[in-house]
């Protein structure tokens, strides 16, 4: 790409024009004021003559990086070119616009300010005609000036949280006789105190969450979903700053959500000084490129919500392994497109002719890391079968522990068997699936059983973390009999079962005997646990924290032992 590019709409431009547009390259501006009165004037000039708004972007050593023929709007530098220097600093880079009306700068123009976190911008109004001076340079095309920059103080008064501050009208010697670095330096420091004041913990990334409600999808089901990705969020260790919320028939086949909604989320990480973007739902690999470079900061789905937490979660080398398989099968499609990084290696001796991309060569090195990972998981599957197959001999029935995230298996099992499972209010806390023996009423005796803590399971459980993770909800396929415990004080606990009952269906086989364990009742009103007790008869009501219930559980278990 040529320096020299003139941006924005060319159309009906002669070959003169653009010679003059390109020539604004080559004028170097003072590193301590917005412009100077004769690059004001030229460019103001060069506007008149074209009867067009022109545009120039300008970085602090002076030096001219962008011109486009329009308004900000139509000519700001995309998010991913820009500098990121985060909620603590401006872009460095300033951009001076003409106006063919005697106004301020309309919302757009502020709006693409904010976009780029511009260090000003600066309107020149026209008087609609002027001269050029004899030897060279243009005079009387500037009526009067406009400087516009953010500020991090928040007004109550404001729509969308954007904050600006536009001067009043200024003559050209106002302007260029100010003091630009001083003003901009100032500017910096009071968002640095803004920024630190509102950090409470650096350690965490800053999240904004967006949620799309389209037709298939009841309002209970969205909100519940969009709750679900705020926790995930905060499992994962970010902090949500705002959640954005869209209603469509579909969603955009290019941005999921619409592009004012873009635009609008675009602001609030800037205003915000957000990291990440994560949606409420899977997003194809073009679609989370698409939104990245309008957007300017990382974009994440739910699917790579959940492998972010799995990541963390995992502690033993079985968890490990299926987390990175299931992690490197979702990279491997959405490896396009990243960027000069993946581009075809540059020319010179010995790089000439057709090669090999470095997309291919790291598509090639990801496929045969999963083909190695494959072989590893299908050990460990026949580790764990044979593993099965000595407690089969032993002749010790098994009980698998399945249930939605959350729900307080792991609780269940410490307080039934005396055990220490790392268990927390939060959405996957334990990963790895651990046996305990359990001793329940039988034929009046006692029997020995093995309680199994499966993964916890979530709605539309991604794909590539099912057969990753095959080698792990086998267990549940070769038990014995199965316990299905429920989070009762849940608003969502229904559609949780239902969630749950798919994933089950998916799996090769299920045991035959199962019993629903309906949990934490220390924590729901009346009514709803007499709704559970009449739609759900023939289960257990238990609050495995407060020990309520686990006799009759014992009980329940030891019954469904003696049908097996």
């Amino acid at each position: 790409m040529s320096i020299e590019t003139i941006y924005g709409n060319l159309k009906g431009l002669k070959a003169s024009e653009i010679k003059q547009l390109k020539r604004l390259y080559h004028q170097g501006q003072p590193r301590d004021r917005a412009t100077t009165p004769e690059f004001a004037q030229r460019l103001a000039a060069i506007s008149t003559d074209i009867n067009q708004s022109v545009s120039v972007y300008i970085n602090r050593r002076g030096q001219v990086i962008r011109v486009g023929v329009g308004n900000p709007r139509d000519t700001q530098i995309p998010p991913l070119e820009l500098p990121r220097y985060g909620a603590k600093r401006l872009s460095g880079i300033r951009c001076i616009t003409t106006s063919l009306k005697s106004e301020p700068p309309k919302q757009p123009s502020l709006t693409a300010m904010v976009l780029q976190r511009l260090d000003l911008l600066v309107t020149l109004t026209l008087t609609g005609s002027g001269f050029q001076r004899r030897g060279g340079g243009a005079t009387g095309y500037v009526e009067s000036a406009y400087l516009a920059h953010l500020t991090p103080e928040t007004d109550p008064n404001r729509e969308e949280g954007l904050h600006w501050t536009v001067s009043p009208p200024l003559s050209l010697d106002a302007l260029t006789q100010q003091d630009f670095l001083n003003l901009v330096e100032g500017l910096e420091e009071e968002f640095e105190r803004e920024y630190v004041a509102q950090q409470v913990d650096s350690s965490h990334q800053r999240v904004v969450v967006v949620g799309l409600m389209t037709a298939d999808i009841s309002p209970q089901q969205f909100q519940d979903g969009l709750a679900e990705v705020t926790r995930l969020v905060d499992t994962a260790g970010g902090e949500v700053l705002e959640v954005v919320k869209q209603r469509r028939s579909r969603p955009h086949p290019q941005t999921v959500i619409g592009a004012g909604k873009v635009e609008e989320i675009a602001i609030a990480v800037q205003t915000l000084g957000a990291s990440v973007v994560a949606f409420d739902q899977d997003l194809t690999p073009a679609q989370a490129r698409n939104l990245e470079q309008k957007i300017g900061v990382r974009v994440i789905d739910r699917t790579e919500l959940i492998l972010d937490i799995f990541a963390q979660r995992a502690r033993t080398r079985a968890g490990k392994l299926q987390v990175e398989l299931a992690q490197l099968e979702y990279l491997l499609p959405r490896l396009v497109g990243k960027g000069e990084a993946m581009s075809r290696l540059g020319g010179g001796i010995g790089t000439r002719g057709p090669g090999e991309t470095k997309l291919e060569t790291e598509r090639r090195r990801i496929q045969k890391r999963v083909s190695r990972l494959q072989q590893e998981v299908n050990q460990l599957q026949s580790h764990r079968s044979r593993m099965r197959q000595q407690r089969q001999k032993q002749e010790v029935p098994t009980v698998a522990v399945v249930g939605y995230t959350n729900a307080g298996k792991s609780t269940l099992l410490n307080n039934l068997t005396n055990s220490d499972i790392y268990a927390e209010d939060q959405l996957f806390a334990t990963l790895d699936p651990t046996t305990r023996r359990l001793n329940v009423p039988h034929n009046g005796d006692s029997q020995t059983i093995l309680l199994t803590d499966t993964v916890g399971f979530i709605k539309e459980l991604p794909p590539s973390l099912i057969d990753a993770f095959r080698a792990t909800l086998e267990e549940v396929s070769e038990a014995d009999a199965m316990l299905h415990v429920v989070d009762l004080s849940h608003q969502a606990w229904e559609s949780q079962i239902q969630a749950v009952s798919n994933i089950l269906s998916d799996l090769p086989l299920v045991p035959p005997e199962s019993l629903l364990v309906f949990n934490k009742i220390d924590q729901v009103d009346s009514d709803t646990l007499a709704e559970a007790k009449k739609n759900y008869p023939d289960s257990v009501f238990i609050s495995a924290q407060k020990r309520l219930g686990l006799e009759t559980l014992r009980e329940k278990i030891g019954m469904m032992i003696s049908h097996c």
